[in-house]
């Protein structure tokens, strides 16, 4: 138990102190780039949060498998009155 919460405080401080991320792939990177070229003023504000949103949704479901998982493979033992 002291674990499961070691963990919890871990992971939720990791995602309270996230910094920016300069998520780009490399064909992203140079279709922005000639899209900035042909454009002055092209707004590429909401591509890098695009990526990183797709990014993250593995991630989600990788974890809820893991935690049913682990729910199926360790039942709640019985409560003693």
């Amino acid at each position: 138990m002291k674990k499961l919460i070691v963990g919890l405080v871990l992971s939720l401080l990791m995602l309270v102190t996230l910094a920016p991320a300069q998520a780009q792939c490399v064909m992203c990177k140079s279709q922005v780039e000639a899209a900035r070229a042909e454009r002055d003023d092209y707004d590429v504000s909401g591509l890098n949060r695009g990526i990183v949103y797709m990014m993250t949704v593995p991630y989600i479901l990788m974890g809820a498998v893991g935690f049913f998982w682990y729910r199926r493979t360790h039942p709640k033992r019985p409560t003693k009155l």
